[in-house]
This record gives structure tokens, C-alpha cells and sequence, in this order.
């Protein structure tokens, strides 16, 4: 692994390891480096090497996770070859903190947010996503992605305020869930017949196969994203450009993707621009008019007009349906050249890691 200052670009040191380097991550106090049957901790001012994990089940995919909020600097890897258990790990008191029965099945993804107080992972599954709080592990939010089949989760993160969680898998569609504010207090006495009746429904929950009703209390999409491709790798984020929220997706062909989402009503997010990351930054509109109608200009509007469903346009998988809402995004708001986002200089890279497949990287 080298390890260079990203302003100078001069190299600051290097280390060989044992076996290859599978993942890295960092924040502004400690680097890890995931090996298959270890991970380094290393302290990120002068680059000394903290503490050595050994006893970690075999990794293959080095999967582990860092919050980048280095007040706290938790780690999380899988525990378990079998079952879906994560490791909580102190980055900073070099302690395990707890772990969490997170899944039946093996883990497929885990991420911290933002200010590393929750923890998000799906399964190999990829049919549920769960959300824990951080340090206690305790279970917070539910969400059911699909249930017509299996697929692999690509991509899992929180939005910055931690409202937002995105899932992309190996399908067209990429999940959005709502975090809504957990509360205590007891439910009003419903008034009208359909919340009787929805009463007895969770009553009736009760008495139904555990699997029955812990599927019937999970949560579905918020919104959701058409990608015009399936099967490529892919990494998703929620930013906020100009302003307003949007749903931005990177695939394996070298594509940005920029979506609009609707923080109010949710429903389908609609694509505005794509972006060439292997060209010369050339940059283009959505060009399927056809399937882009006539949208309003602000969400008051949308909230006004009746809601429209709309079929799935790509071929093959489709779970969630979903409304065209939210607002068009103005032309001037974007360059016609490379993309260039308002907050890029926000939180400036300090260093970049480059690495090999057997023990020094080259590109991580």
C-alpha cells in the first residue's frame, strides 16, 4: 500500500502485507486495510500501525466499514461465516464494542452514517435491510427491498442527514428509504372504519407465523430509481446540489447517473442528466422525451395534481411502481462539461491510497 499526499502528490510512506490488500478505508484519524483473515488499524498523522485483528472469520470480499465521523471512529466487520453477525469495533479505545445478530443469511453490505450513531446492512439476499443503532446494537428500522427474488446489493448508504437510506442491487431499480423519527408514545385511538380496520389487521399479526408478521411490519421503498441497465456493478449516493436533494448513481460502464428526488412525496425518481466519467466529460440530457412527461414546477404543484402510476419502461425486473413526481431540474443548474458539485471542497481528500493484488495496491 502507498500511501501519497493528495495536494503535493508526494508519497508520504508504503507498507507490504501478508496477503492481498481487499479494501481500504479511512477518516481523518485512522485508516484500515481488510485483508481476508485481517484487518490493520492505522493512525492516519504519522501512519503507525495501532492494532492487528486476527480473529476475524475468513473475508473474501473484505467487506468492513468505517464511520467517517472520527470523534467515534467505529468499525464493523462480519463475525461469522454462516450468519449475517456484525463485529462493533472502538477504533479509537482499540476495543470490541458488541456484536449484532444482524441477519439469518451472510452479510453482503454495511455502512455507517454520517455521524456513525446507526448502522445499516443487508444480507446476500438483498430482501432486507435493517438499520442498528451505534454503540448498542439495538434494532432500529426494517425495510423489505423485494421479495420476488434474491439479488445482490451493490451499493448501501445513508443521505448526510441521515433521513435517507439508498440501496442499489444487481437489478434497474435502486431503493430509497425514509427514516422516520422513531416515537414512544402510543398510538391515537383510530376514528374512521379503515383504521379499525387496519387495527385489527396488526392485531391479527399477532397470531401468524413469526416470518408472516415480521414481514407484514417491514417497510417498503420510499422512492425509487429506473436504471436503463441491469447486472453491472454500481455505487449510489444522496446529495444535495443547488439545493436540492438528488439521487446520483455510478455504474462499472462509466456512466453518472443524476436523478431527482421528491424528499415530500417520494414516489419514482425522475432522471435529469448523464454523465460520461471515461470520455471527455461530455455531458447529456435525458433523452427519452417520450418517457419523461410533462412534469410541475415545484412540489405544492405535484402535491395538487392526482397521482399518475406508471409502468416500468426497461425490460425484465421490476418491483415498485411509482408516480413521475418532483421538480425538473433548471437548465442552467448544470455545466455542460465535467460535473462539478457545490460542496466538492467541503470535506478535501487528505491522502490517496494506491495498492496491488498482492499487497500493494493500484488503485483503491
Amino acid at each position: 500500500m502507498n500511501v501519497y499526499h493528495f495536494k503535493k502528490g508526494t508519497e508520504i510512506c508504503n507498507y507490504s502485507y501478508s496477503s492481498n490488500i481487499l479494501s481500504i478505508r479511512l477518516n481523518r484519524q485512522r485508516l484500515l486495510v481488510c485483508l481476508e483473515e485481517a484487518i490493520y488499524i492505522h493512525n492516519i498523522k504519522d501512519m503507525k500501525l495501532l492494532k492487528t485483528i486476527l480473529d476475524i472469520p475468513a473475508n473474501p470480499t473484505g467487506l468492513c466499514a468505517l464511520s467517517i465521523n472520527h470523534s467515534n471512529s467505529y468499525v464493523a466487520y462480519p463475525g461469522s461465516l454462516t450468519t449475517g453477525e456484525i463485529v462493533l469495533y472502538d477504533g479509537h479505545s482499540l476495543k470490541t464494542v458488541c456484536t449484532i445478530a444482524a441477519h439469518e443469511g451472510t452479510l453482503a453490505a454495511i455502512t455507517f452514517n454520517a455521524s456513525g450513531s446507526k448502522l445499516a446492512s443487508a444480507s446476500e439476499k438483498g430482501t432486507v435491510i435493517r438499520v442498528f443503532s451505534v454503540p448498542d446494537g439495538q434494532k432500529l428500522y426494517e425495510f423489505r427491498r423485494g421479495m420476488k427474488r434474491y439479488v445482490t446489493i451493490s451499493s448501501l448508504v445513508f443521505s448526510m442527514d441521515s433521513q435517507f437510506l439508498c440501496a442499489s442491487s444487481n437489478t434497474e431499480t435502486v431503493h430509497i428509504f425514509k427514516l422516520e423519527h422513531l416515537t414512544n408514545s402510543r398510538p391515537e385511538e383510530p376514528s374512521t372504519w379503515t383504521g379499525y380496520m387496519g387495527k385489527m389487521f396488526m392485531a391479527a399479526s399477532n397470531y401468524l407465523p413469526t416470518q408472516v408478521s415480521d414481514m407484514m411490519n417491514q417497510d417498503r421503498a420510499f422512492a425509487t430509481g429506473r436504471l436503463n441497465f441491469s447486472g453491472q456493478r454500481n455505487i449510489c449516493s444522496l446529495s444535495t446540489i443547488q439545493k436540492l436533494p438528488r439521487l446520483l448513481v455510478a455504474s462499472s460502464n462509466g456512466h453518472l447517473y443524476i436523478y431527482n428526488l421528491d424528499p415530500q412525496d417520494g414516489g419514482e425518481c425522475v432522471l435529469i442528466k448523464t454523465h460520461s466519467l471515461i470520455s471527455s466529460g461530455t455531458t447529456e440530457e435525458n433523452k427519452e422525451n417520450d418517457l419523461r412527461p410533462s412534469l410541475p414546477q415545484s412540489y405544492a404543484a405535484t402535491v395538487a395534481r392526482p397521482s399518475a402510476s406508471t409502468a416500468s419502461t426497461v425490460p425484465g425486473y421490476s418491483e415498485d411502481g411509482g408516480a413521475l413526481r418532483g421538480e425538473v431540474i433548471p437548465e442552467h443548474e448544470f455545466a455542460t462539461g465535467p460535473v462539478c458539485l457545490d460542496d466538492e471542497n467541503e470535506f478535501p481528500p487528505i491522502i490517496l491510497c494506491r495498492g496491488s493484488q498482492k499487497g500493494k495496491t493500484k488503485q483503491s
